[in-house]
């Protein structure tokens, strides 16, 4: 005997799913300034040739919700009948307890449709066999299009593995870039820009058209701070109240998913010693992390342990692994690597730090962390490896972030303070001189808004310092004209 009757179910998807009743979609729900992601998404479920279902992952108030309700939205704005369009989240215990094969029965035993069905899953890990049913709905119902979403990667993309292989794509959403934090908050001061523009490419530019564009981005270094310290979750940067939404960000963001959502994805058995674990990392972001010294700096925890919590991390959308990249043919810091916290403002909120804005090491952890984000985000749908390089020998030499594609290599340094001066022995230099390292770009990340240009050494490859705020803007500005893979 079923625990839910279909009529209680029934009563609950009425619920969830008000313009049944002819309720309109709120804005609030669907806001019209929408996500790169969105038209990713977009464009999976409407394709007109390759039928896909969409499977939305990322860290929580992301806005995997709000890409969700934007895409019914757009539905029921070019007449799809709405009793076609079908939202629920797995989050509620009674459709967690009532099972995909109860809500289904009780949806069509009260609603025959015709045409093309829309079902959008929220939270849908938590589900029993989700990834069975979701490929049972494909393969039965060649009508049904679907879009579901997840805080848990692993769950999502195993399930993708194991039984999605040519009937679902995930769809990885990061936190906002600083370009959609500028256009979320419609920010006047945004610049207007030419079509085009590459960072790895400004070199090429005439000295008087790169001033000219690099001082369209000095009215955005102060917007550039409060989007190091609230961070990039939309409900939080539209947010008046940066205190609140900090609180909001270490309770909700954070707290839940390491007392919920780990806790029971991952079978974790001593969630205070994971939270120690996360804590470590948040004081430590990006910097390369000896598992051995952290074991004794937690209490002798277990190393095998240690190195699980971080997979969990990752896979949970709270940190990024990066790992080390050979460019030189020479020994490298092999199985070493560097963590970053998913965004700066979630380590500014579980480290309750003050003041980070005037502390010049703080402003250089946050401001790695988000050129890090940016470029994973950006080179995450290509087959680019993004990592750093560290020599083994030679005062271990360091390049910050390396990106490894198949025709060369970018590097990119970043170096957030007033003193940007780099030497030729340095490694970005030495390795934009070397054949065989493939370098194709050269980027040094700087605090002050006038320092750009070439630097003034004699490489093969042009060495290109970019303002911190340009650098980012620009790059979500390429996201947005498509310009994937090619930053």
């Amino acid at each position: 005997m079923a625990m839910f009757s279909d009529e209680k179910l029934l009563n609950l998807l009425i619920q969830y799913n008000p313009w049944w009743r002819g309720i309109p979609m709120a804005e609030s729900y669907a806001p019209p300034k929408r996500r790169f992601a969105f038209y990713e998404a977009h464009r999976t479920l409407f394709h007109s040739d390759l039928r896909r279902f969409v499977v939305l992952s990322g860290a929580r108030r992301v806005g995997k919700t709000t890409i969700m309700y934007q895409l019914i939205s757009e539905l029921l704005s070019h007449g799809v009948a709405p009793r076609n369009i079908v939202y629920l989240s797995f989050d509620n215990p009674i459709l967690k307890l009532g099972g995909f094969e109860g809500v289904l029965r009780a949806y069509e035993n009260a609603y025959p449709t015709d045409g093309k069905i829309y079902f959008f899953f929220d939270e849908v890990q938590y589900a029993e066999d989700w990834e069975r049913w979701v490929k049972v709905l494909y393969d039965t119902r060649p009508n049904l299009r679907l879009v579901a979403t997840g805080s848990a990667s692993p769950v999502l993309e195993k399930g993708s593995a194991d039984s999605g292989v040519g009937r679902w794509n995930v769809l990885r959403i990061p936190t906002l870039s600083f370009h959609e934090y500028c256009e979320l908050l419609q920010l006047p001061q945004r610049p207007d820009l030419p079509s085009g523009i590459r960072p790895t490419q400004l070199y090429k530019m005439d000295k008087a058209d790169l001033s000219d564009l690099m001082n369209r981005f000095a009215p955005l270094q102060q917007h550039f701070n409060r989007y190091l310290t609230v961070g990039g979750f939309p409900e939080l940067a539209l947010s008046k109240d940066d205190y609140g939404a900090q609180r909001m960000l270490r309770e909700d963001v954070v707290d839940k998913v390491i007392k919920r959502d780990v806790l029971s994805l991952f079978n974790v058995r001593n969630p205070l010693q994971l939270e120690k674990v996360f804590l470590y990392l948040c004081m430590n972001s990006s910097s390369i992390i000896n598992v051995t010294a952290m074991c004794k700096e937690l209490d002798n925890m277990n190393k095998s342990t240690i190195t699980n919590y971080i997979q969990f991390l990752k896979e949970s959308n709270l940190i990024y692994i990066s790992d080390p990249i050979g460019v030189d043919g020479k020994g490298i810091l092999k199985g070493r690597s560097k963590i970053y916290v998913a965004d700066a403002a979630i380590r500014n909120a579980v480290l309750m730090l003050e003041d980070v804005i005037t502390n010049p090491e703080e402003m250089g952890i946050m401001v790695e962390t988000a050129v890090y984000k940016h470029i994973a985000a950006f080179y995450y749908t290509s087959n680019a490896q993004v990592g750093y390089y560290r020599r083994v020998k030679e005062n271990e030499k360091e390049i910050d972030i390396v990106v490894e594609i198949p025709q060369g290599r970018i590097l990119c340094e970043v170096k957030y303070r007033e003193n940007t001066h780099v030497k030729e022995s340095d490694a970005i230099i030495e390795l934009t001189n070397d054949e065989k390292a493939k370098v194709m770009g050269a980027l040094l990340i700087t605090k002050r808004i006038e320092d750009y240009g070439i630097t003034s050494h004699n490489t093969r490859i042009p060495v290109m310092r970019i303002p911190a705020p340009a650098f980012l803007y620009l790059l979500g500005n390429a996201e947005k004209e498509g310009y994937s893979a090619k930053m």
